[in-house]
């Protein structure tokens, strides 16, 4: 029979990856999640079994781990406010009294590389999670690996952008710490064949890729690459963690929350401390990716658009626990709307097309420079802005990141809802339809839906509003124009 493996963390960048391996190498799936809305569109959706829960939920997680196999943990709480390792270690440790208590016959565990006596907070977390699988009486295994290079990786994200986007930069001391990357293909191959090791081994494993190399020399690896001309880098004594996590929260897509841990783990020298994994899992034939080669792949797969999981599809903590304000289950308080309609004069499907692609390289379709305005905005106060983007320029599914804003829904053909996670005193979205009314008439209808926290949140609604006119304005206008253009643009390469 049929081995049932549980994946946790499946909207996040690995879990997200690992599910379709599992499937096609004969396995049974069965996915932990909160919101099951957000794997709808995925395409191995009808291929898994889905549960729903909370994995601080002891019910929840012991239900799903029923007649399991073997489990994937693949959660991760890094950018959540409050004590992260207390947070660590109680779900950890639910989950690990659980498949203790179901008879679960392995745990596999992808944490960080802890051989530094120095350990960061995040890293000593990860460090800590792995300790408590491999004492719960479940044979486990617990992999240490340190930067992952792959296209959409959290990594992989902050070390483009910070290259691409300064040819010459003042560093703080820790880009010449020494790491051992590994590709995200090499790390897919050691979790999928993790499932086929000898029952009762439990312990952990160092993996990382062929190359050790500072920060700064990945940085001059990176855009030798990409083709950019040699990165003038200087490292400096006294920017502190603080300093450095603002930095990168103004220069990359990785928001100050996330960037502060990352900094800190990344004084720590991430290099393996043994290679006892080659034992039991022996390198494929044509042997591990460099880190040249994995980053000429990651920005393959990005040209190509095909980047299949990326950091920002995990779930942002408490961003979507709230109900939209005109649901039922909305309870009281103020309510304003922004609500624009606009004869199309295109093909529905053409209309849909133009509002699928909105947001990341394709932009807002109005005033450009409000958007980058508010964005930049967002960034200083610790918000996500405008950098993220998106991980595919044509096509959307429910949780996915588009800049500053969550996809909450995607009714292909019919509605766009967005959430706002940028930082605000409110809850916000932004929703955009196509309504066909009839054979011949298409409308576009815009819709702004904000719901104020406090006196703070109407101060600023109505410090906004002036600017309604001109960017949502202007947004119905040049969507319905775009829509236009490309209808016109289909119908002159078939004359």
């Amino acid at each position: 029979m049929q081995k049932l493996c549980l994946v946790t963390g499946a909207t996040g960048y690995v879990g997200g990856r690992l599910i379709p391996l599992l499937l096609d190498a004969g396995y049974r799936v069965r996915v932990l999640v909160r919101h099951p809305e957000r794997i709808a569109q995925l395409p191995w959706h009808d291929e898994v079994d889905i549960f729903t829960g909370d994995a601080n939920d002891p019910v929840a997680v012991s239900r799903a781990l029923a007649d399991v196999d073997v489990a994937y943990y693949m959660i991760h709480s890094i950018g959540i406010a409050g004590d992260l390792e207390k947070l660590e270690r109680n779900t950890a440790q639910i989950f690990a009294n659980a498949a203790n208590k179901n008879h679960v016959s392995r745990i596999v565990y992808l944490g960080g590389l802890t051989n530094d006596p120095h350990l960061s907070p995040h890293l000593r977390s990860r460090a800590e999670v792995g300790n408590i699988f491999l004492a719960s009486g479940v044979p486990s295994i617990a992999f240490g690996a340190a930067v992952i290079i792959g296209s959409g990786s959290l990594s992989f994200e902050m070390l483009r952008y910070l290259t691409e986007r300064l040819p010459a930069m003042i560093t703080p001391r820790w880009v010449r710490t020494r790491i051992q990357p590994i590709a995200i293909r090499d790390v897919l191959r050691y979790l999928l064949l993790a499932a086929e090791l000898p029952s009762g081994l439990n312990r952990t494993f160092d993996i990382g890729g062929p190359d050790v190399l500072t920060y700064e020399e990945m940085m001059h690896r990176y855009a030798s690459a990409a083709g950019l001309r040699k990165r003038i880098i200087l490292p400096i004594n006294f920017l502190s963690p603080g300093l450095s996590s603002r930095w990168i929260g103004l220069v990359t897509p990785v928001p100050k929350s996330i960037a502060r841990p990352l900094v800190d783990s990344l004084k720590s020298e991430v290099v393996c401390a043994e290679s006892d994994i080659k034992q039991y899992i022996p390198d494929p034939p044509e042997g591990l990716l460099t880190f040249d080669d994995a980053v000429k792949l990651a920005l393959s797969r990005i040209r190509e658009a095909n980047v299949a999981t990326r950091w920002t599809s995990a779930s942002t903590p408490g961003a979507p626990s709230d109900p939209l304000p005109t649901d039922p289950a909305w309870a009281g308080g103020s309510l304003y709307l922004d609500v624009r309609e606009q004869l199309s004069h295109s093909s529905a499907q053409a209309l849909w097309n133009v509002i699928e692609r909105i947001g990341g390289d394709n932009g807002w379709y109005s005033f450009p420079l409000a958007w980058e305005t508010r964005g930049f905005l967002d960034r200083l106060t610790g918000g996500p802005g405008l950098r993220r983007g998106r991980r595919d320029p044509n096509h959307l599914n429910a949780g996915e990141a588009v800049d500053f804003w969550r996809v909450e829904e995607c009714d292909r053909g019919h509605l766009l809802r967005l959430r706002a996670e940028m930082k605000m005193p409110g809850l916000a979205w932004l929703e955009l339809s196509v309504i066909q009314k009839d054979v011949n008439d298409v409308v576009y209808r815009q819709r702004a839906i904000y719901a104020p926290k406090g006196l703070l949140g109407h101060i600023y609604w109505w410090s906004v509003w002036p600017f309604h006119g001109i960017v949502f304005g202007s947004m119905v206008k040049n969507i319905t124009a775009a829509a236009r253009a490309m209808d016109a643009a289909g119908s002159a390469s078939t004359t």
